[in-house]
Formats: C-alpha cells, structure tokens, sequence
C-alpha cells in the first residue's frame, strides 16, 4: 500500500476515521504505506483510558521537573526554525530540508486544529512538538529538541505530556505514530504502554511488548 491525497481542511471527526484507517498527514499531505527501505509499517495508538505510566515513565517526568511547558495554538517561528536547524543534525540519512517539510505555514489550522507543546529551560525554547487534535483523538505530528539534552529522554517528555493533555481534555485514542515490525530507532514508541497497532487489514490488534 502507497497512498496520498492532499486536503487543507479536514473535520475532527473525519480526522479521528483518518487516523483509524492509518493516515497520516505533513500539512495538506496526507499518506500512508504499508512498507518503506526499514520494513514493515506499524502504524501505533494508544487507549488513554487504559494507560499507566511505567517506572521509567515517571522518572522521565520527574527528571524534567525543572523545564517549562506550555500548550497553545501551533505555531512557527524564527526560534523554532533555529531549534529545529539544531535538531536536524542528528540526522545522517534523509535529512529534512526545513521544518515546513512537515508542518503547514498556518500549522493551526491546516489540516485541522493543531497545537504546540513548547518547552523551555530558563527561558530557552529546548522543545517542541505539534499536536493535532480531533473529536475523540489527537494525533502527534512532529516534535524535535535540542540535541544537546538527548540524553534526557526530552522526546518522550512531550510524548507523555500529550498523552496528559490528551487525558485532560477527554479523548479516547492518541496517535504516536509509526514503528516497525523490524528493530529500528522508532522501536522507543512500541514501549509507551496500552498501545494497538493497524494490521492494514482494516483491524487494530493489541500490542504485546
């Protein structure tokens, strides 16, 4: 399976059927695959009514007590563009030509509402992550962070702190993303907790970890 369409307004609850049947979406661009060169596509959820923070999880949380962090309607910025320029060098294969690559210049709005988890040290943005937000699900887009914290663990930070507001607003299912069935560096998501995965035969099976 290899499959896009490109749509700029999307209703929430067509969204959360989006999201169920596997798409995905980087501002208009909506997609979805089956396999990419690293394997088998696992497109992942989690069933917020049903998740618990681990040990490890609540020791991340305490770890970062001493950053600030704030939701609000999605947005781009120089300073986010010098964070993301930051980011970016972690990467050796497909580097992404700007943040833009996966986020609209209205990011607010297109495809559907979206918001910014925006975390500071002292005053310093260190990260950030774009949640979209549907009628009963929200689904993380992108996030990135300063490298130079990468030992924190600050990308499942924000993870948990979605999943928080997630919980706080009543939603039932929150989208991480993708992992694969093969080892691979996303494998991180595959140990969140209450998590299903789509079989891409239409059905979402719990997985085992």
């Amino acid at each position: 399976m290899n499959e896009y369409f490109l749509e700029s307004r999307v209703p929430p609850r067509l969204m959360d059927a989006l999201w169920a049947q596997g798409w995905r979406h980087f501002g208009a661009y909506f997609f979805r695959y089956s396999k990419t060169g690293q394997g088998d596509v696992m497109p992942l959820r989690m069933r917020l009514a049903e998740f618990r923070p681990s040990t490890s999880q609540r020791r991340v949380l305490r770890r970062h007590a001493d950053l600030e962090y704030r939701f609000g309607p999605a947005h781009s910025n120089a300073e986010a563009e010098e964070l993301f320029a930051a980011h970016k060098v972690r990467f050796e294969h497909n580097v992404p030509d700007s943040l833009y690559t996966f986020i609209d210049r209205n990011p607010a709005e297109v495809p559907c509402e979206c918001l910014s988890l925006t975390v500071r040290q002292g005053g310093r943005l260190v990260g950030m992550s774009y949640l979209d937000v549907g009628e009963w699900s929200s689904s993380s887009v992108y996030q990135f962070f300063d490298p130079a914290l990468g030992r924190r663990s600050l990308g499942i930070f924000m993870i948990l702190k979605c999943v928080e507001y997630s919980l706080e607003r009543g939603l039932r299912l929150y989208y991480p993303g993708y992992a694969y069935r093969q080892p691979s560096h996303y494998d991180y998501k595959k140990r969140l907790g209450a998590l299903e995965y789509l079989d891409w035969e239409g059905g979402w099976v719990r997985l085992s970890t």
